[in-house]
């Protein structure tokens, strides 16, 4: 068998399960770690407002997730390198390897603030490093020498912001890695988790503004309304849990100190723009569901949905805690609340989905 010929065998056709699971692969979305995204947070979420039994199952279903990922992420590195390497460099579908990075952070963010496992979380911590380093660079350079491009309408979406999302991701687990050593260390992770922030932040205006444009200057079909969009809202969310986790550490790092009205003014300023997507992503998605009749089904992109309201609601809750906006109490429960029916709902999908391939043995 030669899984790259591209040869396919009749649907009908009995199959082992192993050559169905790598005709499967084929064509496995890069951004598929966003369920480990989704769930973690939603777990951290969980966590932070003492649902202590749904964050544990949430963080153990997340973990076993993210390994049989990277099992099947590295199955179509051997079956599959050729389409890997061009969904890598592909405008559309290379952001979403950005997913891996974010996954990583939000497993060792868990491994903190679930486990109080410091040693895994910095296990975590390094590989999440490495794999930012490498896609990073690949995946721009890529884009930028390739010879052949797409129009802007056609080869930008909101999840390009998961390079931001992986961005932020880092600093948030920096900062809290940093709450939990000595020095001397603690302050190269603060400086460390300070400067991904500012990054993070300045890569969101740059992209933000492609995107803005991309918004009203071109026509958007149902179809161009991809689940990523939500991501518009979770990089600043995930901008403001790293900016209130650096507010919080302020006391332990002297640089950090006098910084602190800068921290705190672009950390509302991050989670004001937030929330002002909101309302703006709920009626672009009833424009899209209700009034153009959009078809609903499964789609791995979904969990790129979910994600941004978990984070938004711990993003809140650490802010809360890092400025004492007692008046804003009531958010984070309530968002916590809809990102678990929105897991929920997504995760409902995902196994019908499988249960419908299972039963077809056919190829995706």
């Amino acid at each position: 068998m030669k899984p790259e010929s591209g040869h396919r065998e009749h649907p009908l056709r009995r199959e082992s399960a192993f050559a169905w699971l790598l005709g499967e692969l084929a064509d496995l979305s890069p951004a598929y770690f966003g369920m480990v995204m989704a769930t973690g947070i939603v777990a951290i979420a969980a966590g932070l407002l003492d649902m202590a039994v749904v964050a544990r199952a949430l963080f153990a279903l997340g973990v076993a997730a993210y390994l049989v990922l990277w099992v099947l992420t590295l199955l179509r590195v051997i079956y599959y390198r050729r389409r890997l390497v061009a969904d890598l460099f592909d405008h559309l579908r290379g952001p979403g390897f950005f997913t891996t990075v974010a996954a990583t952070s939000i497993v060792g963010t868990q491994f903190v603030v679930l486990a109080s496992d410091d040693r895994i979380a910095t296990l975590l911590w390094t590989v999440a490093i490495v794999l930012w380093v490498g896609l990073t660079y690949a995946i721009f350079a890529g884009l930028t020498v390739k010879p052949h491009k797409p129009t802007l309408d056609q080869g930008i979406n909101g999840g390009w912001l998961l390079a931001v999302v992986a961005t932020q991701s880092i600093a948030a687990l920096s900062a809290l890695l940093a709450a939990h050593i000595g020095q001397p260390v603690k302050l190269e992770l603060n400086f460390f988790a300070l400067s991904m922030w500012l990054w993070g932040g300045m890569l969101y205006i740059w992209m933000m503004s492609l995107i803005f444009y991309r918004y009203t200057f071109f026509t958007l079909a149902p179809d161009d309304l991809s689940p990523p969009y939500w991501i518009n809202m979770g990089a600043m969310a995930i901008s403001t849990l790293a900016g209130s986790l650096l507010i919080l550490n302020s006391s332990q790092a002297p640089f950090l100190l006098s910084l602190l009205p800068f921290l705190k003014g672009f950390t509302v300023f991050y989670w004001a723009t937030g929330t002002w997507w909101i309302p703006m992503l709920i009626v672009l998605a009833l424009w899209r569901y209700v009034y153009r009749r959009f078809p609903l089904h499964y789609d791995p992109l979904y969990w790129g949905a979910v994600f941004p309201l978990g984070m938004y609601a711990a993003a809140t809750h650490r802010m809360i805690e890092a400025m004492g906006f007692a008046f804003l109490r009531f958010l984070p429960l309530v968002f916590l609340v809809i990102a678990l029916a929105a897991w929920a709902v997504t995760f409902t999908g995902l196994l019908l989905d499988l249960r419908r391939r299972v039963r077809t043995r056919s190829p995706r």
